[in-house]
């Protein structure tokens, strides 16, 4: 048997997730024992019911990225147990042991921690997709709407590894993390588009969004148009014109596939890097969904089984 956390009904996070005994998993490519499991906004949202509320889907089954070592696994993968791997996507990493494709174990670099690595794929390859999607460059100036939350950080890093210059937005506090990451860093209110104009030393061209508000939309179309704005969240304002991702498309699942080994070969070398807010354990879950849903520190929160 094995132990797993799931949602029984969709609503408050503690007041619907239970820690459940199951079968160990074993109908998939590789059987991975889970060390380290990311949480993500998306986890937050299943749980709340933001993404649905069909009961045909309950008890819910959560989590998306996570990394540990192989138990067992197939001749044909390459992989034997005692491999370090990190598991995306995948699907129930909220557990102790996890079935995946072959496809969705990624061999983990010498010198990567559990859970730095089990935070790092699901924003990295969204990050990826949305650069990959508005093609940025060496003549970019490109504006990245939540430059120091999970996604937006890391578009900043591959936006400026490829020659682009970065503006981001973010609050005060986070404007020397913003700097050292290699953009100019700005913040929202009265003034905003203003400001994006004196911190860039030439035009936008570009502006990436993690954030979905009305304000960062607005001021995006304000500098460029609207084939040139790409965003993960602001779905209501898609008759703009702008482009919006949700992973879906053939062309984001192959941005999202070819991310991996790059993003974990950069994890590796240290020009990306995975901060942890905080780490709970299945039991204490609850704590990381509320806190993530919340006003929380810069970086990931992470479950160990």
């Amino acid at each position: 048997m094995t132990r797993k956390l799931v949602a029984t009904a969709f609503g408050a996070p503690r007041e619907v997730l239970t820690v459940i005994d199951v079968p160990r998993p074993s109908d998939g490519d590789v059987i991975v024992d889970v060390k380290a499991a990311g949480l993500n906004p998306f986890d937050v949202k299943s749980v709340k019911g933001v993404m649905g509320t069909d009961p045909a889907r309950l008890p819910l089954t959560i989590g998306n990225e996570g990394a540990g070592v192989v138990r067992e696994a197939a001749a044909d993968t390459g992989f034997v147990a005692g491999d370090r791997v990190v598991v995306y996507p995948a699907s129930g990493t909220f557990a102790q042991t996890v079935a995946v494709p072959a496809g969705s174990a990624h061999r983990l670099p010498d010198g990567v921690g559990f859970d730095e690595a089990a935070g790092l794929l699901l924003a990295g390859a969204t990050a990826f997709d949305l650069v990959e999607t508005l093609d940025i460059g060496a003549d970019d100036t490109v504006l990245v709407h939540g430059g120091a939350g999970a996604v937006g950080s890391i578009v900043v890093v591959l936006a400026v590894g490829r020659g682009a210059t970065a503006i981001a937005s973010a609050s005060p506090r986070n404007h020397d993390a913003v700097r050292a990451l290699g953009a100019r860093p700005v913040s929202y209110g009265e003034g905003f588009l203003y400001a994006v104009r004196e911190a860039a030393s030439s035009p936008v061209t570009a502006a990436i969004d993690t954030v979905g508000s009305d304000e960062a939309i607005d001021v995006s179309l304000a500098l460029v148009g609207a084939d040139r704005v790409a965003s993960i969240a602001a779905w209501g304002r898609v008759d703009d014109g702008i482009t919006v991702l949700n992973g879906s498309s053939e062309a984001s699942k192959k941005h999202r596939r070819d991310a991996v080994e790059p993003l974990l070969a950069a994890l590796a070398d240290g020009r990306v890097t995975v901060e942890i807010a905080g780490t709970s354990t299945l039991d204490d879950a609850a704590d990381a969904f509320e806190a993530l849903a919340g006003d929380h520190p810069r970086g990931k929160y992470i479950l160990h089984p």
